[in-house]
């Protein structure tokens, strides 16, 4: 639906991408509205597009797909407007004074009369120039939301093509629509394409097939790749483009030589990457390796005493594979631990800060996400951050990071050991502006599960750098007792070796923690889930569906979809009870 209103207060506004809470005053009521407002000010008078929606925390609010900016429609929204310090020299009294002035010919005189804004007291006709000239700025500036919605970019990336082209942007962008697809992820290439075969460019002109050669590899990159065969890339742009193999392998060439791409060759095969992205790995590359060569510094003497002492302390007679990583961690700058769940990770993550600690040493406990860094404190009773809390880059936008992280310089890190958990979750950026911040002879260890959930960013870090032999690795494959009662963790095993699940009465001394429900329909799938939420589990533990259940659905359409199952599910806890 269409509203028309004017920005009363901006109550939340993220610097970054212009994501904007606000009240919006309409002749029919005062709501609040959310979405991406760049450009918007208190005063301003918008048409948004979207519908309402109700927040289960502060209640209906109307959430914004598209927006357009125009002009205040009375004399008291131009006043407002005037008055909200977006236009250079004018604030309350002196917009009270246009306004009295010239009325319904103000918006006239800023456009095409600007020498008269001097007529009034405490204008002089430089003054009145810049006033004009402000004015008219940020009325083209609106324009570019508008323009950009064309071609699929949303609000939010609106102020990145402004900070970029200021207000010649359409014309740049007129002048070589392909500019855009490297400002914002997920834009429409196919419009932006349609654009400028409309404008005259021709099928295989250069800038276009370039283009299409980057997207081909910006694509691959929001499916977790740093890189692509050469031979793919070549066969997709063809198909995205309509060009031959050879217009395509001579921009490949132009681009190499702009050091835009770099090519690289691997035995028989050639692989792609964005400039960037190699840049990255092999920045990765000479990070840990400088780390892993530097003197180690913070290495424990006499490290059998203390594993005695550890045992003693905590009644835990260590496994050899335990000692050994513990060793080696003692041993090495850098050093991986890896290993399925229940393999005992956490007990020498719980090792490592013990003695490093007794020894006066500073521990720092770091995960990927929130939740692995609030697993990792609950287990270790150490606090541990986020990596992006421990970097204090929360506020980067990840698009430029991905382009230039070699422009990032991070403090250096207060530790002498730093532990990392589940670093599956690592993409290469975040691994290199993590070494970019830690002290020649700081110890890294770093801890995760290969067959674990893999990062959203690009890259594949943890098996890499496993796989490349350079790094001290501990593998740990036993399964501890505690761990083996446990259906879900033998069942995890048994998955990564290919073997079926354990079935009913298989294994005695496990817990019934592990269903596995197979049906060929929705419906009785649907039916399945909701009967488990409402009552079913209960017996298996104190589970409430709204505190304690989580509900994983593969679809976002169809019957499976999570909404209908928290419409279902909410629909029989409301008839129960």
């Amino acid at each position: 639906m269409e509203i028309v209103g004017q920005i009363e207060d901006i109550i939340y506004k993220n610097e970054i991408n212009s994501y904007t809470i606000a009240e919006f005053e309409t002749d029919e009521e005062t709501t609040t509205v959310v979405g991406y407002l760049p450009f918007v000010n208190p005063g301003d008078t918008l048409k948004l597009i979207g519908k309402f929606v109700e927040h289960k925390e502060y209640g209906r609010q109307f959430k914004i797909d598209t927006f357009e900016k125009m002009m205040p429609q009375t004399l008291g929204a131009l006043e407002k407007y005037l008055a909200n310090g977006n236009i250079k020299g004018i604030g309350e009294a002196i917009a009270k004074r246009i306004i009295r002035t010239f009325g319904e010919e103000t918006i006239h005189i800023f456009k095409y009369e600007a020498e008269r804004l001097a007529e009034i007291r405490g204008i002089s006709k430089a003054k009145a120039k810049e006033m004009s000239e402000s004015f008219i700025e940020n009325w083209e500036v609106w324009q570019i939301v508008g323009f950009l919605e064309r071609f699929g970019i949303g609000a939010e990336h609106a102020k990145k093509v402004f900070d970029l082209f200021g207000t010649k942007a359409i014309e740049e962008i007129e002048a070589n629509p392909y500019i855009l697809i490297e400002l914002a992820r997920g834009v429409d290439f196919k419009q932006i394409d349609q654009m400028a075969l409309d404008l005259g460019i021709s099928y295989d002109n250069e800038k276009r097939v370039a283009s299409g050669i980057k997207y081909g590899l910006i694509r691959s990159t929001y499916n977790g790749h740093s890189c692509v065969l050469k031979d793919n890339l070549i066969e997709f742009v063809r198909n995205l483009l309509d060009v031959s193999t050879e217009n395509v392998e001579d921009g490949i060439i132009n681009l190499k030589v702009k050091n835009e791409i770099v090519v690289e060759k691997r035995e028989s095969l050639e692989y792609v990457y964005l400039y960037a992205f190699y840049n990255t790995e092999a920045e990765i590359a000479f990070l840990i390796k400088r780390l892993q060569k530097a003197k180690n510094v913070k290495k424990v003497a006499n490290l059998k005493v203390e594993l005695k002492k550890v045992e003693e302390n905590s009644k835990i007679e260590l496994s050899e594979k335990q000692k050994e990583a513990l060793e080696l961690v003692n041993d090495n700058n850098v050093t991986i631990i890896t290993g399925g769940p229940g393999t005992g990770k956490t007990t020498i993550i719980k090792n490592i800060i013990e003695i490093y600690e007794a020894k006066g040493k500073k521990v720092i406990l770091a995960a990927p996400t929130g939740r692995a860094a609030k697993r990792m404190t609950e287990t270790t009773d150490k606090e541990a951050s986020t990596l992006h809390r421990l970097l204090e880059i929360g506020k980067i936008d990840e698009d430029s990071l991905y382009k230039n992280t070699s422009n990032y310089e991070g403090a250096p890190i207060d530790a002498d050991v730093i532990i990392v958990d589940e670093v599956s979750m690592v993409d290469m950026f975040l691994l290199s502006y993590l070494l970019k911040c830690i002290y020649q002879g700081t110890k890294l260890v770093l801890v995760g599960d290969v067959d674990q959930l893999a990062s959203v960013g690009p890259g594949s870090v943890l098996k890499d750098l496993i796989n490349s032999g350079e790094i001290a690795t501990i593998h740990l494959d036993k399964i501890f007792r505690q761990a083996a009662k446990s259906k879900i963790i033998l069942n995890a095993h048994k998955v990564n070796n290919g073997e079926p699940f354990i079935k009913k009465g298989e294994e005695e001394d496990t817990n019934e923690d592990f269903f596995f429900i197979k049906e060929i329909s929705q419906e009785k799938m649907l039916a399945q889930v909701v009967s488990l939420c409402t009552g079913r589990l209960e017996k298996y533990g104190n589970y409430d569906f709204f505190q304690n259940i989580q509900v994983l659905s593969p679809t976002k359409k169809g019957m499976l979809r999570n909404k209908r199952i928290k419409q279902n599910i909410a629909g029989t806890v409301k008839s129960k009870y």
